[in-house]
């Protein structure tokens, strides 16, 4: 009846203490892997998630001219934000690894230790209880041993008894004491026999104690220790799937924004940016003209036409004046031309004192030539361009420029902004002195002061420069007025020109693109090539020239190097002689002594020119 009532619990399995003891250690174990199996789960989450990351910041764009270049590109862009919602998209598994370490490793872990715990006990219990019963049976049977002794020596001295009471021989005192043997021998058993009947009647109620209380209510705690761990693991299992469902949401978004950055690329865009990006500014070449080399053959030996066919050579095609077209080779040179001797040219320079003049001119721009080599040159092992951006085409060139002032305008803003916030504190502490002192904020705001006047200063250089590209940019609508204006300009006599106008280089001495093509060309028709290792006569008459004069003053505003030929090296704030003014190159040609010259960027002195000389004026 007692079973009946217990139901369906581990009562009916008392007989099976050593069985449920294996099953409940089985059980353990099963959650001790369950626990090792979220936990390589959370490894492999964790893992996945440094990969991702690292993949995502190894295919990052660094932080460099070409990738910003690149970043104009739409499917750059659609690259980028796919590499930031990856970047995100590992971040939620890191959140399912958090999860599951919080949730489930570390909840079982403690578990395991208050199950481990709990069992113990319960065992314990059990075996004491079992121990007590095995106790008491052994009691039992010792004293059933005892009475069963004591009957059968109860019985031996009953026999003996009788046997001497019926022996005549036998004398009446000795059977008198076989009587009392026998009589003592019935009391002992009768004494076992009680002991025995008590200690069985308490063995019994124990047993039964221990089979319908102890054990039963020992198996029912176990019974529930059991279903609340498989109760546990269910709870542990259903959070391992709550885990990744609770990132799904955020997942999808990132997968969202990806399919979102893949549709906003847009071909067409990319191709007009490719436009925009190589456009030079440069206009193509206008119509070759025809060459009549009938009129060389007419030429006679005098005079005149030497000096007519001279005059001719000086006299460039209307169209010259235009740059050539980047993949057509200048194709004005023909090689049936005859070349006048160099004994002419020598003796059209060292005749008169006046085309000295023309001299210093060549000599400045032979020597700005390679000024300018040298730092194309180291702008292309140094990988930088120089501060003007004057190695880029023109159109390259604005925009470059107008980002760089667009850049500094930002610093300035910035800059004001500081001022503006240190000048309200400023304020407060005059105020409320003893909120702070105010004269700890003079240095900073002195700081930013300079700052402003530097950004500023930077700013105007760059709208120079920046004017100047957009005034030698050239249009549509004056390339046949350029064209008759060059053909005018070099129908004047050499002479002339050289009096006039010394001898400018074709770019400026960091490289830049300029429309002042024309004294190359005058010295291209004027002069063929001396080489200098045979004519020594030509060298001597440089060596001899006179000393330049002083036309003024200058004071270097910045500090420069120098390391080109023909530079100069000077520090900020040194005073100079000026011995020859910016032409329009860039560069003025200074003197510290008499016999250390050279040039230094007009940008980077302040020139005061003297009243008598051409032009006077001071400028920075």
């Amino acid at each position: 009846m007692v079973e009946e009532r217990m139901g369906d619990c581990w009562s009916y399995t008392k007989d099976q203490f050593d069985n449920l003891e294996k099953h409940t250690q089985w059980g353990i174990e099963f959650v001790e892997k369950y626990t090792k199996f979220v936990k390589e789960r959370s490894e492999i989450e964790t893992n996945y998630a440094k990969q991702i990351r690292n993949l995502s910041k190894k295919y990052q764009p660094k932080k460099n001219p070409r990738e910003e270049e690149e970043s104009k590109y739409t499917f750059c862009r659609a690259f980028l934000t796919t590499l930031n919602e990856l970047n995100d998209y590992a971040g939620q598994h890191e959140v399912i690894a958090e999860n599951l370490t919080s949730q489930i490793i570390t909840e079982l872990s403690r578990y395991l230790q208050e199950i481990k715990t709990e069992r113990k006990s319960h065992f314990h219990d059990g075996r004491k209880a079992q121990q007590h019963v095995e106790s008491s049976w052994k009691q039992l049977e010792s004293c059933k041993r005892r009475f069963e002794r004591d009957c059968k020596e109860a019985d031996r001295a009953q026999q003996y008894f009788e046997k001497m009471d019926a022996d005549i021989n036998v004398t009446k005192a000795d059977v008198e004491k076989a009587r009392q043997q026998a009589q003592m021998r019935h009391q002992m058993a009768g004494d076992s026999k009680s002991e025995y009947s008590s200690y069985l009647q308490k063995f019994n109620q124990e047993q039964n104690d221990h089979y319908y209380t102890i054990i039963p209510n020992i198996f029912q705690k176990l019974q529930d220790m059991e279903e609340k761990r498989i109760e546990r693991i269910g709870v542990c299992m259903k959070t391992f799937a709550d885990v990744d469902r609770q990132v799904l949401p955020i997942v999808g978004k990132c997968l969202d924004g990806m399919t979102k950055a893949a549709e906003c690329i847009e071909p067409k865009t990319d191709s007009k940016q490719v436009v925009e990006s190589y456009k030079s500014g440069f206009e193509p070449p206008g119509d070759v003209e025809f060459e009549d080399y009938g009129q060389a053959m007419k030429r006679t030996a005098s005079d005149t036409s030497l000096s007519n066919s001279r005059e001719a050579k000086e006299r460039p095609t209307g169209k010259s004046k235009g740059k050539l077209w980047p993949f057509i080779k200048n194709k004005n040179k023909s090689p049936k031309q005859q070349k006048e001797p160099l004994s002419h040219r020598l003796n059209d320079f060292m005749s008169s004192k006046p085309k000295m003049h023309c001299l210093r001119s060549l000599r400045r721009g032979l020597s700005l030539k390679l000024i300018t080599l040298n730092s194309h040159v180291r702008n292309l092992i140094e990988g930088s361009g120089p501060e003007d951006f004057s190695h880029l085409p023109p159109e390259q060139r604005r925009k470059k420029l107008q980002s760089k002032i667009d850049d500094l305008n930002k610093d300035i803003q910035k800059e004001m902004d500081q001022r503006d916030a240190l000048t309200k504190m400023k304020d407060v502490y005059v105020k409320n002195p003893q909120m702070g002192d105010p004269a700890s904020v003079d240095p900073r705001l002195s700081e930013i002061g300079q700052n402003i006047e530097k950004f500023q200063f930077e700013v105007q250089k760059f709208e120079g420069w920046l004017a100047e590209v957009e005034e030698k940019m050239p249009s549509k609508s004056d390339t046949h007025r350029r064209s008759g204006i060059y053909e005018t300009q070099n129908s004047t006599a050499v002479s002339n020109n050289c009096a006039q106008d010394r001898e400018r280089p074709l770019s400026s001495p960091d490289g830049s693109y300029t429309e002042e093509q024309n004294s190359e060309t005058q010295v291209k028709a004027n002069t063929h090539p001396v080489p200098t290792s045979s004519t020594p006569e030509f060298d001597d008459e440089f060596d001899d020239e006179d000393t330049l004069p002083t036309i003024g003053t200058c004071k270097a505003l910045y500090p420069f190097e120098g390391h080109n030929e023909g530079t100069i090296c000077v520090t900020e704030g040194e005073l100079l002689y000026v011995i020859e003014e910016d032409k329009g190159d860039g560069w003025t040609r200074v003197r510290r002594n008499e016999d250390e010259e050279g040039y230094v960027p007009t940008s980077y002195v302040e020139v005061f020119l003297e009243t008598n000389a051409k032009g006077a004026m001071t400028y920075i």
